[in-house]
């Protein structure tokens, strides 16, 4: 039998139910996803959440499967909803970037990038790619917004559509990170690795792999940057199967890290983030002197077992105008190879 005209679809049922999905719907679905309560994301989408949550079914009874999961802390996508996020992040992006095109060719508008810069990176690279940056792009008539955020070892922002590019490290062969992503190295940068005097390590000046993973090592915490972490900690596991990093006991505070692995009970070295170009061994005056009252001494790993790459990376979907500014600031910003 025919259904009449009125009548309710179920769940599932063929027909052309999609074709009334708007994009106040997809971008409700990305809210909530972020968000991970309705709550909050009709907070920050400034409607009611029972609007927000009649919205969102709606969006299921159109697409015919439920899309998440609701639980008492929260949401969890379900594998459609996996999928529509994905997808949406793409169809919003793209005419987010196709109004503002529009309004650059009506005088209006400038065409903008919104670029990644995390914390935690070396001052001298993070300054010098921004200012390669911002004076490539002026010269493009690009302006650019700035966003500080931590990312992880897939630039997962740029992936969500929620950045344009960023400055990060890539600890694997570049050639496979996933699509969408390309991206330009601009250098090799490694850690400072810091033991106990009575280690015996500060005579040589080097320390070996082994010798390190036998140590309680200082490092993190992995939130500050994923990507170096799992690489790094896999590194040490091929010698110690069990190692596993400390956490520092105050964050973001090297001095205090060196004065608790000098008072530990068991040997305790200190590895900071990759913090300088690799090869350049030159330490700052106050790390120096942080050492120098706690009995550390600063020492090279044999063989530099541990570095990652500093790159910019960007979506290949972005306009071509915009990825030839990103390429010409990283081009610009990249260390000289060394010889």
């Amino acid at each position: 039998m025919k259904q009449g005209i009125g009548e309710d679809r179920p769940l599932g049922a063929a027909g052309e139910a999609h074709h009334g999905v708007e994009l106040r719907h997809l971008r409700y679905l990305v809210a909530v996803a972020d968000a991970g309560t309705f709550t909050h994301a009709a907070e920050r989408m400034f409607v009611a959440q029972p609007t927000l949550s009649q919205q969102i079914r709606r969006l299921e009874e159109m697409v015919g499967t439920p899309l998440l999961d609701r639980r008492r802390d929260g949401v969890q996508l379900t594998d459609a909803g996996s999928v529509l996020l994905e997808e949406s992040r793409t169809v919003l992006s793209l005419i987010d970037h196709g109004v503002r095109r529009s309004r650059q060719a009506a005088g209006l508008d400038r065409l903008r990038l919104r670029f990644v810069l995390p914390p935690h990176l070396p001052e001298g690279l993070a300054a010098g790619t921004a200012t390669r940056l911002w004076s490539v792009a002026e010269a493009a008539g690009v302006d650019i917004t700035w966003l500080e955020a931590l990312l992880d070892a897939e630039f997962s922002l740029i992936r969500q559509r929620r950045a344009d590019a960023a400055l990060g490290w890539v600890t694997s062969d570049p050639a496979v990170l996933p699509d969408p992503l390309d991206v330009m190295t601009l250098g090799e940068f490694e850690p400072e690795v810091w033991a106990p005097a009575r280690a015996g390590a500060g005579d040589r000046g080097v320390i070996g792999l082994a010798e390190l993973a036998d140590m309680d090592v200082v490092h993190g915490p992995r939130r500050a940057s994923p990507g170096t972490y799992d690489a790094w900690l896999e590194v040490l596991r091929s010698v110690r199967p069990r190692f596993e990093f400390t956490d520092p006991p105050l964050r973001h505070s090297l001095p205090v890290a060196l004065a608790f692995a000098a008072t530990a009970d068991r040997l305790t070295a200190v590895l900071t983030s990759p913090l300088h170009a690799a090869g350049d061994q030159a330490a700052g005056d106050v790390r120096q002197r942080a050492a120098d009252t706690y009995d550390m001494v600063r020492v090279r790993l044999d063989q530099r077992l541990l570095t990652a790459t500093a790159a910019v990376a960007w979506s290949g979907d972005l306009p071509r105008h915009l990825q030839q500014v990103l390429f010409d600031a990283a081009y610009a910003a990249a260390l000289p190879a060394a010889s």
